[in-house]
């Protein structure tokens, strides 16, 4: 039977793409029975039934899996925040940062608008991108409407599978329209009223740019920290990671313990306060969850 991955999925329909072709699937009923769904960027194997289109038979181990963008087999993301228009949030990248931790993904953080931005706006942002970098992450202040930018981003798509998520309103579509003209994907002005973006991406889709794939997917507001435990949740912050094994207690939480590394490093000011402030938060808002079932 041929393989594939699937690039696309729109209306229980499943778009797989070979080394030749492009191939129209459903999913087999057993997929439901066993509460499986095919998600973008499954490797598949399927059935060709008659004018290329077929069923969906078996679905490859991922490597790993997002469910709000639902999507699989990601090598990195990239988490577009706007500097203004929506004003940039640290506690919303870092949302997003951890939930990308989480899955074991490689994150890299762009700042979008900053043509927009005043040269005090700018001197702020430039601070927020130290601090990001000196965590580990790569982050890179751009313009949409420069060309060299684009030409610039395009080298971190190739030979990857890349998920571009953020708030909706930060230019995500607008981004994947610079790298790739004959994309030309719907946008969206900002809603003045609401501070956000109008939900232009109907559904994800991987598209090839640069020897690369990348998903555009829709822009949300709102994330939880539904599949991380309180446990978990310092892993997802590197600069935490890297501390705790000199912390005094194992299994420290980092908030009310005594001789714990991590608050003495922000306390002697080598770790952002914000971050660990948005930690707390985060940590709080898992404690205080209510219990699943």
């Amino acid at each position: 039977m041929p393989e594939g991955r699937i690039i696309k999925a729109l209306s229980g329909f499943y778009y797989v793409q070979t080394t030749k072709d492009v191939f129209q699937c459903k999913g087999r009923g057993v997929f439901r029975k066993k509460n499986i769904t095919p998600l973008v960027g499954d490797f598949v194997t399927f059935d060709i039934r008659e004018d290329k289109e077929g069923y969906i038979t078996e679905i490859k181990p991922r490597t790993n899996e997002l469910i709000r963008p639902p999507i699989a087999n990601i090598s990195q993301a990239i988490i577009v925040s706007s500097a203004i228009e929506p004003d940039f949030s640290s506690t919303l990248l870092d949302r997003f940062l951890v939930l990308i931790e989480a899955k074991g993904i490689q994150p890299i953080i762009f700042i979008t608008k900053i043509d927009l931005l005043t040269e005090e706006q700018l001197q702020v942002i430039q601070k927020y991108q130290t601090d990001y970098e000196a965590i580990g992450y790569r982050t890179e202040l751009f313009s949409t409407k420069k060309q060299m930018d684009s030409e610039r981003i395009q080298g971190f798509l190739k030979d990857h599978v890349t998920v571009i998520a953020g708030q909706s309103g930060v230019g995500k579509s607008s981004l994947i329209n610079v790298l790739s003209p004959n994309t030309q994907l719907k946008t969206a002005d900002i809603s003045k009223s609401l501070g956000r973006g109008k939900h232009t991406t109907r559904h994800v889709e991987l598209i090839e740019i640069n020897h690369g794939l990348v998903a555009d997917t829709p822009g949300f507001s709102a994330l939880d920290f539904d599949e991380i435990e309180a446990e978990e949740l310092s892993d997802c912050f590197p600069e935490m990671r890297e501390r705790k094994e000199y912390c005094k207690f194992r299994g420290c939480l980092h908030a009310k313990e005594p001789k714990c590394a991590v608050k003495d490093a922000v306390e002697n000011g080598e770790l952002p306060k914000y971050r660990y402030d948005h930690y707390i938060s985060f940590l709080e808002e898992i404690q205080t969850r209510k219990p699943r079932y």
